[in-house]
């Protein structure tokens, strides 16, 4: 049903949209590496709690997005402007619940975590601004579902393009007090971010209103909270919500066992997360095809073309990360540069980096098969998957950081445990499983 041409028409601008909104991310770490270590570790630990909190909103966006492929498949266009309108509707209402959450708990949570008391006055710095923006991401993640699911995706080259060279200015205005405004820190790196997602957020209204054809997705039809619509969102959207949330969790958990070695080691390992973002964003572009591609063929009625496309998915992908990472191999030290002027620091992250690079091996295949599994709208066995990964990870943390305590470089060897597990269980699910039989 897909070519490879065709697989790439589709994801190419998924991965320039990845590309493009990470350079948010790699943009505050830049620049906070050039402020101070302090910084540099509580912009890790704080991205990471307010990227969980968000994960919750985008997990119901992929079960949205799943519906959304399913019924484009299906030629069932006026079901889609429902889906988008409704679930926007819900994911205003949850911001509101868990801003209120995080604003009241996330102190006590923070200081009862985290050993140096300078890193958390610095993550509560960044927090208290980053967390409003829930109330934009939210909203613009079903936007992104939308355009994901109906296959039109190289609108979303141009939203992340606006939101990153807004977050680079504001930032900039921001973190060094530049034109005029005041000079914030890492206060000002979570403000630029909180602005920047703000103007994405409207960019996304203004071209849908103006571009997409709002007659035949029937956008206005139910302007209204529709409780039945909802409840049928979130039957797939639960699932994924939690299958969201639970790595990044993890992801959490790591940052504060590494915390708990020192303020140095959680500087490395926030420079080596920012990089790995380089090679993470052509996987999860990939990833998302597959979801997207997946969930219109069998809304098709071609559940033989399932496996074709996600092994076609596999091989494109690797094609783009592999000679990344030999790149990145070769050449270490332009790249850290980046992020640090400390000689010292730069040759710290260097056996981090190489440890790292290696276990995308195994994220390729396990992140394709794994959303390829959620593509088939068997959400349950997808969170199945997402836990039992979960459990494992959580345990090699445990035993390796916490007990042991190695070296940075060796604290990265759990993000083996994490792929491989997850890769296992795809696996299994797609030759085992009868997920063509599955009714959404």
């Amino acid at each position: 049903m897909y070519t490879k041409k065709e697989i790439w028409k589709i994801s190419y601008p998924i991965l320039i949209s990845l590309v493009v909104q990470n350079l948010i991310n790699i943009t505050d770490t830049a620049y906070l590496g050039h402020v101070g270590e302090i910084e540099l570790g509580a912009s890790a630990l704080a991205g990471v709690f307010y990227m969980a909190i968000y994960m919750i909103g985008f997990g119901f966006s992929i079960g949205s997005q799943i519906l959304i492929g399913r019924r484009n498949g299906e030629k069932r266009y006026e079901s889609i402007g429902t889906i988008v309108v409704q679930g926007s509707l819900f994911l205003v209402i949850l911001a509101f619940v868990l801003f209120g959450i995080s604003h009241f708990y996330a102190p006590h949570l923070m200081r009862s975590i985290i050993s140096s008391e300078v890193v958390f006055g610095a993550t509560m710095q960044y927090l208290d601004y980053r967390i409003y923006g829930l109330f934009f991401s939210f909203v613009a993640v079903m936007f992104r579902a939308f355009y994901v699911g109906i296959t039109r995706t190289k609108i979303l080259t141009v939203n992340a393009l606006v939101m990153a060279i807004a977050n680079i200015v504001f930032n900039y205005m921001f973190i060094f007090g530049k034109w005029g405004c005041p000079q914030m820190g890492i206060a000002g790196a979570a403000l630029g971010s909180v602005l920047a997602e703000a103007l994405s957020l409207f960019f996304f209204i203004i071209y849908t209103i103006c571009k997409a054809d709002i007659h035949k997705y029937a956008f206005f039809e139910t302007i209204h909270v529709d409780v039945k619509v909802i409840a049928r969102i979130l039957n797939i959207s639960v699932w994924t919500m939690l299958q969201s949330f639970l790595p990044i969790i993890t992801w959490f958990f790591f940052f504060i066992s590494i915390e708990h070695l020192g303020e140095r080691p959680l500087a490395i390992s926030n420079i080596v997360r920012s990089i790995s973002t380089l090679f993470f964003m052509p996987v999860n572009a990939f990833a998302v095809t597959a979801s997207s591609l997946v969930s219109n063929a069998i809304g098709a009625g071609k559940l033989e073309e399932v496996m074709p496309i996600s092994r076609r998915i596999i091989g494109l992908c690797y094609m783009i990360v592999i000679p990344m990472m030999a790149l990145v191999y070769l050449i270490p030290a332009p790249v850290l540069r980046i992020y640090t002027d400390s000689a010292s620091l730069l040759q710290d992250c260097i056996p981090a980096l190489y440890v790292m690079l290696g276990y995308y091996f195994i994220a390729v295949p396990g992140s394709v098969w794994f959303n390829t599994m959620s593509g088939t709208g068997n959400t349950r066995s997808a969170l199945l998957a997402e836990l039992v990964t979960a459990v494992a990870y959580t345990l090699a943390i445990y035993f390796l950081i916490f007990r042991l305590r190695p070296n940075i470089a060796s604290c990265w060897i759990v993000e083996y445990v994490y792929w491989g597990v997850l890769l296992l269980f795809s696996f299994i699910y797609l030759k085992k499983a009868d997920w063509w039989n599955k009714k959404i």
